[in-house]
């Protein structure tokens, strides 16, 4: 059994910010009579993310990731040109040109900067905006809770490979971070930004994916107006909704053949129409067609890359979904399959307009052979669907990783797999979702409308993206300088050109994720913010050891049997609340462990380290502090209660063995003085240590005896914090607001502590305390 870590300092509490820099080092021990040390350093990686994987378990994977990873990209042809082409084509060789655009742009964004660059700066295998700053946070001290212990950084997936090389362009870069408040806010802020308009995109992928797909029915008969298409793919949506609740743990292997059989028919459509209808289409490899069309087209031909960027959508889901697989996987499957379809279907598409230009607002299925109509109809609304699923489930995974980081509010997270750690489903999110998607399918109605919107969110993710890596590259990866700047001068200068443009299409569309993010950007800083000020209420507040064995050894104040759980968000130190409780309630259950539950900077943190315990001295208060740390893409166990217990008598049985083998060093005797005088020294010395063994063992199970017994007999109390946060009487307009109305307006209607953490009612207790922030 893994044994709970053990801190060897027993002076509790003290400040979270006044840790010190000599912290002894850490291991991880087995129950006392092993000798045997457990190494922290951070263990090879098996399975999906091992450098060592077998070549058939790589394509096994690859062939997975098409089911989750590559649904919105690989359904991007259907709704690509109608919306580049809005009001037509107006010269034949418009199409050489954008078809130049759309293979350079392809192969720069996706392939090359996610497949090739961004999936490099994966955090021990998960990928993400906040899987990037997360790195970030780690590297340099620019987190705004200042909850970082000394012993977080031997968690084993804490680490960072660093190359050896220093470069003082990396280390001005950190300085500099770290000093600056505004930077540390603005990393925050850009990377909420960028979550938000993941979920944005989890709004209109569902909205354009489906109602492209359903309005290739028009090919079929005319008797079908855009609304009955519309309330068709309402109706699509509300179901595809209505069964997230029962998880999507299969989803790889349920959805693989389908997004495959995807990619080979669209591919070989495509071969179809290059041979068919103009193979002198490939030509536009050549970027000369680029110019001429800007030349020939001016501001339209800007104005059209608002459109055209939709061809990348679904190019974070690669970042985002590595964790689910692997790095080489991704980029077997993208380039053995998804990109050569790809390019063959717009390549297809772009010889079927060359001969009929006036076929543009619905090229997919215009060019599609007559044959092949109804088997294309079936498989791209299954596709669609399956684009939707995974967008639908990228968000509940972003909104899970923002939660734990103290960003977003609470909300029930509810894991739907036992084999698949990162599938989650969250029922508020998903009926806001739900509803924002009926709502713009139902406003827009079109896929030209609903573009504008979708080009925005797209971009402004890409963009970000963009931003965060470049200082991965300088400060953490020490990239040279040269390729950075090539870096930012081609793909950088490439999605700021696209950025342009989408804003430019602000009034016709592109204002509805700007409006989404601007809602949930101020919902998730509201939340932070208060967050941040009761942490630090707290650390101001919280109770000395003076004070505190005062409270303990006051004669009006009662010791009963059982067990009492205190939660606080103190890593260090005890919360004021708990003073605040004694006052009103004077009577103190036996063994009293107070419980911070903290997200770390890292994707998961390991079973056999999550759970960290100090004893609170002195010893006969029997008390114990315990931070049980996650990493965001972490899961609270169900059996929560069992494992404290487990792990809280482990850390009974370290910290005993530790002080025995204290005494053992400090039991040797100097090699001076006469032989006699050392052998009785040495014997009265024996038999002391002895006797100071034996008493230390006693007391271990007399611990772990009265901790069984209040586990089992009496059981365990929860005790939470029931606080009312009212701004000061000092406060500006601007506080008042963010505090008393905006922050308690969410939490008055969003779930409680309890309801997040399941915690018993019959066992539970809310103590009340007001803090003025």
């Amino acid at each position: 059994m893994a044994s709970a870590i053990v801190d060897t300092r027993l002076e509790i509490p003290m400040s979270d910010d006044q840790l010190k820099a000599n912290t002894p080092s850490i291991s991880l021990r087995k129950p006392y009579g092993s000798t045997d040390l457990i190494s922290t350093k951070t263990p090879p990686h098996h399975g999906r993310h091992s450098k060592d994987t077998k070549w058939w378990v790589v394509l096994n994977l690859a062939f997975q990731s098409i089911g989750i990873v590559y649904g919105d990209l690989g359904t991007s042809p259907l709704y690509v040109y109608s919306s580049t082409f809005s009001n037509g084509i107006k010269h034949k060789d418009d199409v050489l040109g954008v078809l130049s655009l759309v293979f350079y742009t392809l192969t720069l964004l996706p392939l090359i900067k996610y497949v090739f660059i961004v999936l490099r700066a994966t955090d021990n295998g998960e990928g993400g905006t906040f899987a990037l700053y997360s790195l970030i946070c780690r590297y340099a001290k620019v987190s705004l809770i200042p909850n970082q212990q000394a012993e977080d950084r031997k968690v084993s997936n804490y680490t960072l490979e660093l190359p050896s090389k220093r470069l003082k362009l990396a280390a001005v870069l950190k300085s500099s971070l770290e000093k600056s408040k505004f930077a540390k806010l603005f990393l925050l802020l850009i990377t909420m930004l960028g979550t938000s308009m993941v979920i944005g995109d989890s709004i209109l992928t569902p909205s354009i994916s489906v109602l492209s797909a359903v309005g290739g029915v028009k090919e079929a008969t005319s008797a079908l107006t855009q609304d009955m298409i519309a309330g068709i793919s309402i109706v699509i949506l509300v179901f595809l909704f209505m069964i997230q609740r029962f998880g999507t743990s299969k989803v790889g292997y349920t959805f693989a053949p389908i997004l495959s059989l995807w990619f080979i028919l669209i591919g070989g459509i495509g071969f179809y129409n290059i041979i068919k209808h103009d193979t002198t289409v490939l030509k536009a490899i050549n970027p000369i067609y680029i110019v001429e069309y800007f030349i020939r087209n001016k501001k339209d031909a800007w104005v059209s890359l608002g459109g055209l960027v939709l061809c990348t959508t679904g190019g974070e889901a690669l970042f985002a979904d590595v964790g689910h697989f692997s790095v080489r996987s991704i980029q077997v499957s993208m380039c053995s399959m998804v990109y050569p379809a790809l390019i063959l279907a717009y390549t297809g598409q772009s010889a079927y307009l060359r001969q009929h230009p006036d076929s543009a607002s619905d090229a997919f299925f215009k060019s599609v052979p007559g044959p092949m109509y109804w088997p294309m109809f079936v498989v791209s609304i299954l596709a669609s669907v399956i684009a939707s699923q995974a967008m639908i489930s990228g968000a509940f995974s972003v909104v899970h990783q923002s939660l734990s980081l103290g960003c977003f509010p609470r909300v029930k997270v509810v894991h739907t797999s036992a084999n698949h750690e990162g599938q989650v489903y969250i029922p508020e999110i998903n009926y806001f979702l739900m509803l924002a998607c009926v709502g713009v399918t139902f406003g827009f109605k079109t896929t030209v409308k609903i573009g504008n919107a979708y080009g925005i969110a797209v971009v402004f993710v890409m963009t970000l993206t963009s931003a965060l890596l470049v200082l991965i590259m300088i400060m953490i990866w020490k990239t040279n300088i040269f390729l950075i700047i090539l870096y930012v001068l081609t793909i950088g200068f490439v999605e700021l050109m696209y950025l342009s443009s989408v804003l430019y299409k602000f009034t016709l569309g592109g204002y509805l994720p700007l409006a989404f993010s601007a809602f949930l950007m101020i919902v998730m800083y509201v939340w932070n913010n208060v967050y941040r000020r009761k942490y630090h209420y707290e650390l101001d507040h919280m109770i000395s050891p003076a004070r505190l064995i005062e409270i303990f050894t006051n004669k009006n104040v009662s010791r009963i049997p059982g067990l009492a759980m205190f939660y606080s968000e103190l890593v260090q130190g005890i919360p004021p609340i708990f003073e605040h409780y004694v006052s009103n309630v004077p009577a103190l259950h036996s063994i009293i462990v107070f419980v911070s539950v903290k997200s770390l900077h890292v994707n998961k943190v390991p079973a056999e380290e999550r759970y960290f315990f100090r004893r609170v001295e002195p010893r006969k208060l029997f008390a114990f502090q315990c931070a049980v740390r996650y990493g965001y893409n972490d899961v609270r166990e169900v059996a929560f209660e069992e494992t404290l217990i487990t792990r809280l008598k482990e850390f009974i049985q370290e910290e005993t063995w530790m002080q025995i083998q204290t005494l053992s060093m400090g039991g040797k005797m100097s090699e001076t003085g006469r032989e006699l005088d050392r052998e009785i020294e040495h014997n009265e010395i024996s038999k002391a240590k002895q006797a100071k063994e034996e008493k230390l063992r006693e007391i271990m199970e007399q611990e772990i005896e009265q901790v069984e017994k209040a586990w089992e007999e009496v059981g365990i109390v929860h005790l939470i914090g029931q606080n009312e946060v009212i701004a000061s009487k000092e406060s500006n307009m601007m506080k008042r607001i963010l505090v008393d109305y905006a922050y308690n307006l969410l939490r008055r209607n969003l779930r409680q502590s309890e309801a997040v953490f399941d915690i018993p009612h019959k066992r539970m207790f809310k103590v009340g305390m007001t803090y003025q922030l």
